[in-house]
């Protein structure tokens, strides 16, 4: 081997080691929560906490910023960050994010939780899909049931019990400042490194085990914390999407709006392409929320009813069973009392009444071609104007859209006088002088 390539090989093995060592030095790994808790989300959590493990990261950051989410979705998630087998940072981030709703339980979850400047907390009542109270008997229960949550997280992380309560109660809220005061959360830091250096020392509850934290070996000599993202998978990004509840509704009404019109006019294609493309996105969503399969039957036989509305001569009966069908099963749609998941109120109502508008569209559309004159066979002669080429007394020749035919009549008809047809046997029309009375 020459001198020149010697040191290729010296120069690349060098490289190896340094990038071995630079792989090998301790790092965090974070994922990104920017908007709702569902379950696109607690399954990208569940990915971090198992992948940060298997790569020997130093802890898990989940750096959030959220307006809430799903109940269930959030259990989930403070599930597995309670069972971590590391530590786990919740950090609220960056300044002017906030951990509401869903997101006050997955902070309270953290082996340590600390907020950006600027950021807040709070407002953790249950509400329904637009953010309406909960009625009744149904709305009592998703609350106690809440506030025993999020008093369990709380209690467990040694956080603040009572205001971990009145944040479900009363919806309270709080800044960054004020919630590390009454100790809603350890601290207060500009960024990851101050995190770093302000968890040292603190000891939390890792999968059963005490475990004294010291995290600065995670800073480099740039003097920041090393940090590995870890991005969502694409397809949990498109799920993300999805498993909003009223995406999931809309998409399901699209769908369902698609096959009616692909049903009620064969042929035309692009309706039943389209419809079946949102109702298969529909389904994707359905299986990861919380589904009342009576309202699911409910939506599937009130378009049915629509459908057959358009074929059956019922006078609208069924039109008016399968509207009140769809509506009925559009409120049953989604589990609310466990869940607290439901569809909005404006979005049942404009899917109903885009659906009605539709049903009559299309029922006045059979109705005008069932009353329609036939164009074609031997209805479609009758009251056609013809001219007599020979005198009709009683029978001749007459000259009907470019064709000859036999024709008799009970009236005189004259050559070139112009004829209607009063009926046809066989391959003999029987005719009438033009603008003649009917008896």
């Amino acid at each position: 081997m020459n001198t020149r390539g010697a040191v290729a090989l010296l120069v690349a093995i060098a490289l190896a080691v340094a990038v071995r060592a630079h792989a090998d030095e301790p790092a965090l790994e974070r994922i990104v929560i920017d908007g709702s808790i569902n379950p696109a989300v607690a399954e990208y959590v569940r990915e971090g906490i198992a992948r940060a493990s298997a790569e020997g990261r130093a802890a898990l950051v989940i750096q959030l910023d959220t307006p809430g989410g799903l109940l269930q979705s959030a259990r989930a998630v403070v599930k597995d960050i309670l069972g971590a087998p590391l530590p786990v940072i919740v950090y609220v981030a960056p300044s002017g994010a906030g951990a509401a709703s869903a997101g006050v339980f997955v902070t309270m979850a953290g082996h340590v939780a600390a907020m950006a400047p600027g950021t807040s907390i709070g407002a953790a009542h249950p509400v329904g899909g637009r953010g309406e109270e909960i009625p009744g008997v149904m709305g009592k229960k998703l609350e106690s049931f809440t506030a025993s949550f999020s008093e369990s997280i709380a209690r467990q992380r040694g956080r603040n019990v009572e205001w971990a309560m009145k944040a479900v109660r009363k919806s309270a809220s709080l800044s960054a400042d004020e919630a590390a005061r009454l100790k809603v959360v350890d601290f207060v830091a500009r960024d990851l490194t101050e995190v770093v250096k302000r968890s040292k020392g603190r000891t939390v509850d890792v999968a059963g085990a005490e475990q004294v934290l010291d995290l600065t070996p995670t800073i480099g000599t740039d003097g920041h914390a090393r940090v590995v993202d870890y991005q969502m998978r694409l397809a949990y990004r498109v799920l993300n999407i999805l498993a909003d509840p009223n995406v999931a509704y809309i998409l399901m009404t699209a769908g369902l709006l698609g096959l009616y019109v692909e049903f009620t006019h064969p042929g035309a294609v692009l309706p039943g392409i389209a419809g079946t493309i949102c109702l298969l996105l529909a389904l994707t969503a359905l299986q990861v929320l919380s589904v009342n399969y009576g309202g699911l039957a409910l939506l599937i036989v009130g378009v049915a009813l629509l459908i057959a509305e358009a074929f059956l001569p019922t006078f609208g009966v069924l039109g008016v069973g399968g509207l009140v069908a769809f509506v009925l099963g559009s409120l049953f749609l989604f589990d609310t009392e466990r869940t607290g998941v439901e569809v909005a109120r404006g979005l049942v109502a404009g899917a109903a009444g885009a659906l009605a508008l539709a049903a009559v569209v299309v029922g006045t559309l059979v109705w005008r071609t069932q009353r329609r004159r036939p164009v074609g066979g031997p209805e479609g002669m009758v009251g056609v104007i013809g001219v007599a080429r020979q005198r009709l007394d009683p029978q001749g020749t007459v000259l009907v859209r470019g064709e000859y035919w036999t024709a008799t009549s009970d009236e005189t008809v004259q050559p070139g006088e112009s004829v209607e047809i009063t009926g046809i046997e066989g391959l003999r029309l029987h005719v009438r002088p033009a603008g003649a009375r009917r008896p």
